[in-house]
C-alpha cells in the first residue's frame, strides 16, 4: 500500500537523509503536496516529486488525497502543523526536533493521543545499524549493560549554557536523543539524574537505572508484573541490578580549532556489559570485545537510517495496531533533560517520576 504524503518544511538533513530515502521507497510513499516557509524550496521539491506546492500547512493537511504528513522542520510554527494534521485525521511523522517542555506541552501529547492517528517521533540513533546490532549482541553474547558512556564534542560558543543543559535548541534536541539512546540500550527508564556543569566547557549527565529483578536473566526484557500485594510499591521488589550512564558534552575547544574537534575523538558510545565491552561509532561501526578477543563489524551495507525510520512509519500507519511508543519515549527523555536542569540549579541528584508527562 502506498501512502500519499505531504511534506512540511525542509530540515538540514533533507538532501542527505529524507530525499534519498523517499526516492528509494517510491513503492511505499507518494509525495502529493509540499509546504515550506521558504517558497522556492517548496517549488523545487514539488517539481522534483511531481507534487503540488502549497501556500499553507492547513491547506496541505486538509487535502483529501493526503494520508500522512511528514514534518521535517519546526520553524516558528511549532506544533501547529502536527496538531492540524491530527485534527484532520492524518498520520504524522515528526522530524522537527525534540526541544520542548514535557510539562508545559503536555496538552500537545494529550491532543495527539485523543486524535486516534498514528504519530511517530523521530529517534534516529535507535535505528542506526550499529545500535540494532548492539541490541542483538546484548541479548545473545554480551549480556546486560552495566555502565554506558556517551561522548560528544562540539566547538565552544563563548557564552554560558542554559541551566544544566546545552546552549542552543538544536543541542537541546540532541541531548534528548542521547538520553533516549541510553534508555533504548538499557531497555529501561532512568530512575535518577545528576547534572554536573563547568562554565561553557563541560557538562555531564549521570543517569541511574534501577532495573527490576527480571532483567537479570536477559537484556531488554519487560519486567514481570508485581504480585497483588506489591502493586502499590514505589520500587520493584525484589530489586535487580543497577546500571549507570554518563552523557558527556565537551565544548572546551574554541571555534577557530574546528579541525581539532574531529581528531581522535572517543567512541560515540562505550558500553560495559556482563560479558564484554562494545564501542559504537554511528551510524555503522561497532567494535566489541569478549573472552574470545576483539570483533570488528562494519555495517556499511545495511539500510540507511532514513530508510529504516520511514519504513517503520509506513508499517505503523498501515498496521491495525496504533503505536505511540516513540512519542511517549520522546516525552520521557525530555522530562529527564528538564530534571537535569533542576539538578544543576539545586546542586543535587533528582529522583525521576516513573511516569513523566502524565497527569
Amino acid at each position: 500500500m502506498k501512502l500519499r504524503i505531504g511534506l512540511i518544511g525542509h530540515g538540514d538533513l533533507w538532501s542527505t537523509r529524507y530525499r534519498p530515502a523517499l526516492r528509494m521507497l517510491h513503492d511505499k510513499f507518494d509525495v502529493r503536496a509540499v509546504y515550506s516557509t521558504i517558497s522556492k524550496l517548496a517549488e523545487s521539491t514539488a517539481a522534483e516529486f511531481q507534487a503540488d506546492p502549497l501556500d499553507g500547512y492547513r491547506a496541505l493537511v486538509c487535502r483529501c488525497d493526503i494520508d500522512a504528513v511528514v514534518i521535517l522542520k519546526q520553524c516558528w510554527l511549532g506544533w501547529l502543523p502536527a496538531l492540524a494534521a491530527c485534527e484532520a485525521g492524518k498520520a504524522v511523522y515528526w522530524a522537527a526536533g525534540l526541544d520542548f517542555d514535557p510539562v508545559v506541552q503536555r496538552g500537545v501529547r494529550e491532543a495527539i493521543e485523543k486524535s486516534g492517528v498514528s504519530f511517530m517521533a523521530e529517534l534516529p540513533r535507535r535505528f542506526a545499524p550499529a545500535t540494532l546490532r548492539l541490541k542483538e549482541l546484548i541479548a545473545t553474547r554480551l549480556g546486560q549493560p552495566q555502565l554506558i558512556r556517551v561522548y560528544r564534542q562540539s566547538l565552544g560558543r563563548g557564552k554560558q549554557p542554559s541551566a544544566g543543559g546545552p546552549s542552543c535548541p538544536a543541542e537541546d534536541s540532541e541531548l534528548v536523543e542521547l538520553v533516549d539512546w541510553c534508555r533504548y540500550v538499557v531497555g529501561h527508564t532512568a530512575s535518577a539524574v545528576t547534572s554536573v556543569c563547568h562554565d561553557d566547557s563541560y557538562q555531564a549527565l549521570l543517569l541511574d537505572y534501577d532495573l527490576p529483578a527480571a532483567a537479570e536473566s536477559g537484556a531488554g526484557r519487560s519486567p514481570t508484573k508485581a504480585s497483588s500485594h506489591d502493586q502499590g510499591a514505589a520500587t520493584p521488589t525484589p530489586s535487580g541490578p543497577r546500571v549507570a550512564a554518563e552523557i558527556v558534552t565537551d565544548r572546551s575547544l574554541p571555534e577557530r580549532w574546528s579541525e581539532a574537534a574531529s581528531f581522535r575523538s572517543p567512541a560515540s558510545m562505550k558500553v560495559h556489559c556482563e560479558n564484554g565491552v562494545a564501542f559504537i561509532d554511528l551510524p555503522s561501526t561497532l567494535v566489541w570485545f569478549d573472552d574470545a578477543g576483539r570483533h570488528v563489524e562494519s555495517l556499511e551495507t545495511e539500510s540507511p537510517v532514513g530508510e529504516r525510520m520511514l519504513r517503520q512509519f509506513h508499517r505503523s500507519v498501515t498496521s491495525l495496531v496504533r503505536d505511540l511508543g516513540g512519542l511517549a519515549d520522546a516525552y520521557d527523555a525530555a522530562a529527564v533533560v528538564k530534571a537535569a536542569r533542576e539538578s544543576h540549579e539545586a546542586g543535587r541528584r533528582i529522583v525521576l517520576d516513573p511516569h513523566p508527562g502524565q497527569s
